[in-house]
């Protein structure tokens, strides 16, 4: 098996095989999943203090808040899997 990582900004990165979504943060339903992952302890916040542009779901139901913006993201995903490896 292949790992792949993404930078999700300011140097943080996330394992690509792990991500089961990349949402935005701007819907109910979306802040109750980041309430809940807070209570849990399974929230990971790495927006450095700047504002949540996206929201990482992960496969081991930990959250993960960023501040680079889910097309930005998704991007990286896509031309991380032609890149010259």
């Amino acid at each position: 098996m292949d790992i792949r990582l993404i930078n999700i900004g300011f140097g943080n990165i996330v394992s690509a095989n792990r991500v089961n979504a990349i949402v935005s943060p701007d819907s109910a339903p979306i802040k109750r999943i980041m309430t809940d992952a807070r209570e849990r302890g399974d929230l990971v916040d790495a927006t450095y203090g700047r504002r949540t542009r996206s929201v990482i779901i992960l496969d081991s139901g930990h959250v993960v808040l960023s501040a680079i913006q889910p097309e930005t993201m998704a991007n990286r995903f896509v031309n991380k899997g032609h890149g010259d490896d």
